[in-house]
């Protein structure tokens, strides 16, 4: 997959960088959250250190973030919900697929892994539960279509993504079906998506699951905690995914 080119259904090349590892058979793919890129320092981290245990890795840029095609105006979680299942799409059908999702990201993972049985194991980072509760949290005082988010002149605060957010509402109907073995990860410092985001969605769901809960971690965790974290993957991904 190092050279191929993906497009997501409306024809926008998403940007993707392959790790090889020597499990041809199986395949983690890495999603980052809202106002990220498939180049976060936390990624990047536990992409090298999956690949150097033996895991291949993608890590993808949804369209309108990083250097994939389209408006970052345009994203939302359903929209990169599609973008996700285009990459599903390239994969050769006997390669075991788990999908890591960080943040929006994890949403987008919880939301597709319930309704496409090609994941086969699910990995959330400091995963986003409650949707409609986060976009009040962060931008109720931003007016659609006229501010940005967290101060970022290039993420301005869309119509489209606050009204996805808000239709949602939550997760939790979706980790109710996940039959997929399922890995919550998240720092119990957080004051983006907040622990008891997890802690709800490890409640609801009723498949093979674990929820690690990371002392003092906040949202992107930090180098400190990386080998934790690619331990702890690694781990799960040796009981579900070999």
């Amino acid at each position: 997959m190092t050279h191929q080119e993906i497009r997501n259904h409306g024809g926008q090349r998403l940007d993707h960088t392959f790790h090889h590892g020597q499990r041809a058979d199986t395949l983690v793919i890495l999603g980052h959250g809202l106002t990220g890129n498939k180049d976060r320092p936390h990624l990047v981290a536990i992409a090298e250190g999956l690949a150097a245990r033996g895991w291949p890795c993608l890590r993808i840029s949804f369209s309108g973030n990083g250097e994939s095609e389209g408006n970052f105006e345009d994203s939302n979680i359903t929209r990169e919900i599609g973008d996700l299942q285009a990459v599903l799409e390239t994969v050769p059908h006997d390669v075991k697929i788990a999908y890591l999702g960080h943040s929006m990201g994890g949403g987008v993972g919880v939301l597709t892994a319930a309704r496409d049985l090609r994941i086969r194991a699910l990995i959330s980072l400091s995963g986003m539960t409650h949707t409609a509760a986060f976009v009040e949290r962060e931008f109720a005082e931003i007016i659609p279509g006229a501010g940005v988010m967290w101060e970022n002149g290039d993420c301005p605060l869309s119509a489209t993504f606050v009204e996805d957010l808000q239709q949602i509402g939550s997760t939790l109907s979706a980790a109710e079906s996940i039959i997929q073995p399922w890995l919550l990860i998240h720092g119990d410092a957080d004051d983006v998506v907040p622990v008891e985001d997890s802690r709800d969605a490890f409640a609801a769901a009723t498949c093979q699951k674990q929820l690690l809960e990371i002392a003092h971690a906040d949202h992107l965790f930090g180098e400190s905690y990386y080998p934790q974290i690619i331990e702890t993957i690694d781990g799960w991904l040796e009981k579900f995914l070999k």
